[in-house]
């Protein structure tokens, strides 16, 4: 059997992440963290490419690594123009978008463009970006907001949610594209999206705009309140936006994005710390329970995935509100670098063909 060497790479706000696959093994993997001091001699994110770029190139020489066995080189999606699930090879029209991107800046916007620098300095490689957070798989109901001015955007954790969706179906034979899932990530943000056959036709848009409330993000505000702190003079648009997205949910309650240090102190006797996490699992059961109506109850499975998924507790405070809607599985954590690599082995391999970003 032929080896397929990938190199995968994940640009995040303060740290990148880069792994090498035989296939689907890891034979390295490394996280390398990027101080505050670092990154603020950078006016924009994608002022970061070279300073990225070499501090992926010194660890793999440092760890030893070959890199001209390398056949794919597989960057994380950054915030290109909304797209279907899949694997997308980088071309120029995808790295004008990734340097100005349509739907905003995020260090994951670097993920594409340097592997594709990479892959053209190695002699029988290809860079491609899989699933982004911009992947749109709406149904047109699911577009429709309570006013034309505004429309419903498709951004969640797309890599993720595809990946345990499909690992899901692979571990009881069946085909991702035969079941209707409601995938739950729980993370620093939460997005809980409805599969239908392999679509993602609804999904809260988790970066900043709706849903739950996470460890950081305040999710779906009271809208009028929030129009009227907006005009209240007491905020700016910077601050009003930092609340929404950043020192929102567990941070504005508790003083603290950790899910895990929330949990300590409620099972140490923090009453308010224990009502404020049970509050967060009571909007995502919410949020599981609207979208099994966008499946018209047709529910195969429910998926609870990402890091808060480690935790017991509150994983069990959402199980209890909706176990009757279909069966529920845990998938805890995030192996989005394997993730990465999967679909480019799956390239490789010529088990799934290449899409063309336009």
């Amino acid at each position: 059997m032929e080896d397929y060497r990938i190199l995968a790479i994940n640009p995040g706000s303060t740290s990148t992440k880069i792994a090498v696959f035989n296939g689907p093994n890891p034979v390295f993997v490394r996280t390398i963290s990027h101080s505050t001091e670092e990154l603020s001699g950078f006016e924009k994110i994608t002022d970061q490419y070279n300073f990225r770029k070499e501090i992926i190139y010194r660890q793999l020489e440092e760890a030893g690594i070959e890199l001209d066995g390398i056949r794919a080189v597989v960057g994380r999606g950054g915030l290109v123009k909304p797209i279907p699930s899949g694997v997308y090879e980088v071309n120029e029209a995808m790295k004008a978008d990734l340097r100005n991107s349509p739907m905003g800046e995020h260090a994951s916007n670097l993920g594409g463009l340097i592997a594709d620098d990479i892959a053209k300095s190695l002699p029988n490689a290809r860079a491609f970006i899989t699933d982004p957070v911009v992947v749109d798989e709406l149904e047109p109901h699911a577009r429709v907001s309570g006013h034309p001015e505004f429309e419903r955007k498709s951004i969640f954790h797309a890599l993720n949610q595809k990946a345990i969706a499909r690992q899901h179906a692979k571990s009881i034979m069946r085909k991702y594209e035969d079941l209707n899932l409601i995938v739950v990530h729980l993370g620093g943000g939460i997005s809980v999206g409805a599969h239908r056959k392999g679509l993602v036709v609804d999904v809260n848009q988790a970066l900043d705009g709706e849903g739950p409330f996470s460890p950081e993000r305040s999710g779906t505000l009271p809208s009028a309140d929030l129009v009227r702190l907006c005009f209240s003079g007491k905020y700016t648009q910077k601050e009003i936006l930092t609340m929404i997205k950043g020192k929102g949910g567990l941070a504005a309650f508790l003083g603290t994005n950790s899910a895990y240090e929330v949990e300590q102190r409620a099972s140490a006797g923090d009453e308010y710390a224990r009502f404020i996490f049970e509050a967060m699992a009571f909007q995502v059961a919410k949020a599981i329970g609207a979208m099994s109506t966008v499946l018209k109850g047709e529910v195969d499975g429910i998926l609870i995935t990402g890091g808060i998924a480690h935790g017991k507790w509150f994983v069990n405070q959402v199980i209890e509100r909706v176990y009757k809607i279909g069966p529920v599985h845990v998938y805890p954590g995030e192996d989005e670098m394997r993730a990465l690599a999967i679909n480019g082995l799956m390239v490789l391999k010529g088990e799934i063909e290449v899409k063309e970003y336009k």
